[in-house]
């Protein structure tokens, strides 16, 4: 009888304890459910933001993982201006129409819970999956426009360049490269962003999983940018070659998607390679930091 009584006092016990995020989960819900669906469809429909798919579940997965810390303490009130502020941007940005600012308030508010519950401390012990989440909202489309034109404009050029050094004429007007009797026009698509993005999104995982050192990490991420645009630049190479040399049809199609995914599996390779080199400078100066024995 004693048995039951406490299991029924300890179920009262619960249910109260629980029923504040219970609140704050229907609350953020019924705020934030449309700006959400909008971004997980863009995520659907654009190839731009597809990488948002991989990102946000990895990035829950990641603090997840991590876990609570044991002396994590709730700040309430920085907490609840984060929230509040974030509340008040995601309204004004749908009076705007301004979709990027009201998805960046969904961050603003869940990092706003994390303090109210467990405290700033906390929310840095998830930096990587914080950083994931934010490299998986979709960036404008004004700035993809200004980020892909002279993203298209540097691998057009060096594309050209490496077929002249294969003793191919080539005429290089803007983003238009012309060989006899090809043209080859390095569209948006084609400027190398969305590896990129990818690129910067994998160099923060990889650096936050293998690297130690702020500058190691930093390094890192600073490296996926010339990696993915020289590698955008040798897919353009190897289309003009391959369509100036073996057939035309090879710079359209399958190949040309599958030529594509090589090149980033190579990207990532090199990316790999280079966190690889830098775990190896880590140790050595961690070695040289050890005391010598006496």
């Amino acid at each position: 009888m004693s048995r039951g009584v406490a299991t029924r006092s300890s179920a009262r016990n619960v249910v109260p304890a629980l029923l504040p995020k219970i609140v704050t989960a229907a609350a953020f819900a019924a705020l934030f459910a449309k700006p959400v669906a909008g971004m997980v469809s863009q995520w659907w429909s654009d190839a731009n933001a597809g990488h948002g798919l991989l990102l946000a579940p990895l990035a829950l997965f990641l603090a997840w993982r991590t876990g609570i810390h044991r002396d994590a303490k709730p700040q309430p009130i920085l907490g609840a201006t984060l929230i509040g502020a974030s509340v008040l941007l995601r309204f004004l940005a749908e009076l705007a129409a301004e979709l990027f600012t009201m998805r960046l308030s969904i961050l603003g508010a869940a990092f706003g819970l994390a303090v109210y519950f467990f405290g700033f401390r906390q929310l840095l012990r998830w930096w990587l999956a914080s950083i994931l989440l934010v490299l998986s909202v979709p960036l404008p489309e004004v700035v993809t426009g200004t980020l892909a034109l002279p993203l298209q404009f540097r691998a057009s050029a060096l594309g050209a360049g490496m077929l002249e050094l294969r003793h191919v004429p080539v005429r290089l007007e803007g983003n238009i490269i012309r060989i006899p009797g090809h043209t080859l026009f390095v569209t948006e698509a084609c400027s190398g962003l969305r590896s990129l993005s990818a690129l910067l999104a994998l160099g923060f995982l990889i650096g936050g999983l293998w690297l130690r050192t702020l500058p190691g990490r930093v390094f890192l991420v600073l490296a996926a940018l010339p990696i993915a645009v020289l590698l955008n630049g040798f897919r353009i190479f190897l289309t003009g070659f391959a369509m100036h040399y073996i057939d035309p049809a090879l710079g359209n199609g399958l190949m040309h998607y599958t030529e594509g995914w090589v090149m980033f599996l190579g990207a990532f390779a090199i990316l790999a390679l280079v966190a690889w080199v830098v775990t190896l400078g880590e140790a050595q100066m961690q070695r040289l930091r050890r005391p010598k024995a006496a």
